[in-house]
């Protein structure tokens, strides 16, 4: 683990918006209209969190679904998802202390991106409802474009990296899915931070990848101390 970073890298889903229990409860249904019974908890963890649409539903039929398959359950099932967020009003908000953290970023001039397997449409509107372009350059956003493997793959982890012009042992990374920190680690990140939204600080304890566990933004010098950090001029 290198001693100095310049960058830091976001997953989103979980890590800087906690909805995993949103996106959960949609694939139980899609799982249970797909094969009959839902996912369990165990299935979620390692075929669900992280994962592009096309990986989760070809694991609920056990075979390669068709490009039309994918899209039109893909669609449904992420427009169910968006319309549950937006019910939620003004509590539909980043994680607590996000935007603190992210603020004190920006004030450092500390390099930022965020990688998500979030197709563009869910992106487009996160990027809208919390107004993302306030703290991240948009176009370093990297998504699901249906090219980039999907996590624990390097690839996502890999990409950010290029776009913050900085070799991955320079980035840290805070992540909530066992997928995304496999991938983070396989990628060649110095610092992988994994953040406990819903699954228990247990799981992560048990994962020698993991540098440090939080539970939310509050406490900054945990994610990302001075001693650690190199300013960019």
């Amino acid at each position: 683990m290198h001693e100095q970073y310049k960058g830091i890298i976001f997953d989103f889903n979980g890590t800087l918006f906690f909805d995993s229990e949103k996106h959960l409860e949609a694939w139980r249904d899609f799982s249970a209209k797909l094969r009959g019974t839902p996912f369990t908890d165990e299935e979620m963890r390692h075929h669900m969190f992280g994962r592009t649409n096309k990986d989760i539903i070809a694991y609920a039929i056990g075979k390669e679904p068709s490009a039309e398959l994918v899209e039109k359950l893909a669609k449904e099932k992420e427009g169910l998802y968006r319309e549950c967020c937006k019910a939620e009003g003004d509590n539909c908000k980043l994680a607590p202390f996000a935007e603190d953290f992210l603020d004190y970023l920006k004030e450092n001039n500390i390099q930022r991106t965020i990688a998500t397997m979030s197709e563009w449409d869910n992106v487009e509107f996160y990027i809208e409802h919390f107004k993302l372009e306030k703290w991240f350059d948009l176009d370093k956003i990297v998504y699901s474009d249906g090219k980039i493997k999907g996590k624990p793959a390097p690839d996502i982890y890999e990409i950010a990296a290029k776009k913050l012009n900085l070799p991955p042992e320079e980035c840290v990374v805070v992540e909530d899915a066992v997928s995304g920190i496999e991938s983070a680690h396989a990628a060649g990140i110095g610092k992988i931070v994994a953040i406990a939204s819903m699954e228990p600080v247990e799981l992560y304890k048990k994962m020698p990848a993991v540098n440090t566990i939080i539970k939310d933004f509050h406490d900054f010098d945990k994610i990302l101390s001075k001693k650690e950090l190199i300013k960019q001029i």
